[in-house]
C-alpha cells in the first residue's frame, strides 16, 4: 500500500477507535474533529510507512526502538496535558480544553535529541534502582489499587475512573 495514500474509511474507523479508548482511559480527543482527524491520517500514514504509529508531528526514524517513545500515545503525552492542557500534536487534550472552559497555546517539544536519549530501558531501570532513587514517583489509586510511575497522577484512573484526588504516591 501506498503510504501516502490514506483511505477515509480507515480514518474514521481509527478515529472511533481512539476516542472510544481515549473515554474509557480518561482521556479526551482534540474536539475539532478535522483537526484530530488530520492527525489520524498522519498516524495511519506513518503506520504503513513505518509499522508503527509514530506521532504525526514529529520526525520519525523509521527504527522503532529508537522511536519507542513517540508511538501514540507517546511518552510525553501525560506530562504535556498536565502543564499545558494538550500535548505536542495536540491529539490529546485536557477535559477542561475538551469542554471549551480553556485554550491551549503551543507546547514545546520534550523529546530530547537524538543525543541525549537515554538508551537504558525503564524496565532495566528498575529492577537495578534502590526505591528512593526511582527516576519517576509511583502512584496508586486508592479506589482501585492501579499504580502508575509518572510526575503527576493521571487526571482519572483508567481503570476505576476515580478523579486525581483519589491517588496517593505510594513511591
Amino acid at each position: 500500500m501506498n503510504p501516502a495514500v490514506v483511505d477515509e474509511t480507515e480514518i474514521d474507523r481509527l478515529f472511533k477507535t481512539l476516542k472510544n479508548e481515549a473515554g474509557n482511559g480518561g482521556y479526551f480527543l482534540n474536539p475539532d474533529v478535522d483537526f484530530t482527524k488530520n492527525l489520524v491520517r498522519g498516524l495511519l500514514k506513518n503506520e504503513h510507512r513505518y509499522g508503527y504509529s509514530a506521532c504525526p508531528c514529529r520526525l520519525a526514524s523509521g527504527k522503532k526502538e529508537e522511536d519507542l517513545d513517540i508511538i501514540c500515545p507517546c511518552i510525553y503525552r501525560d506530562p504535556d496535558l498536565n502543564d499545558f492542557g494538550a500535548c505536542y500534536c495536540a491529539l490529546y487534550v485536557s477535559e477542561a480544553v475538551a469542554k471549551g472552559k480553556k485554550i491551549t497555546g503551543p507546547v514545546p517539544e520534550r523529546r530530547p535529541p537524538r543525543s541525549g536519549r537515554i538508551k537504558k530501558s525503564a524496565i532495566h531501570i528498575l529492577s537495578t534502582a534502590p526505591l528512593n532513587s526511582l527516576p519517576l514517583p509511583v502512584w496508586r489509586c486508592t479506589v482501585c489499587g492501579y499504580l502508575c510511575a509518572r510526575e503527576q497522577p493521571p487526571e482519572i484512573c483508567p481503570v476505576c475512573k476515580a478523579k486525581k484526588e483519589r491517588f496517593e504516591r505510594f513511591i
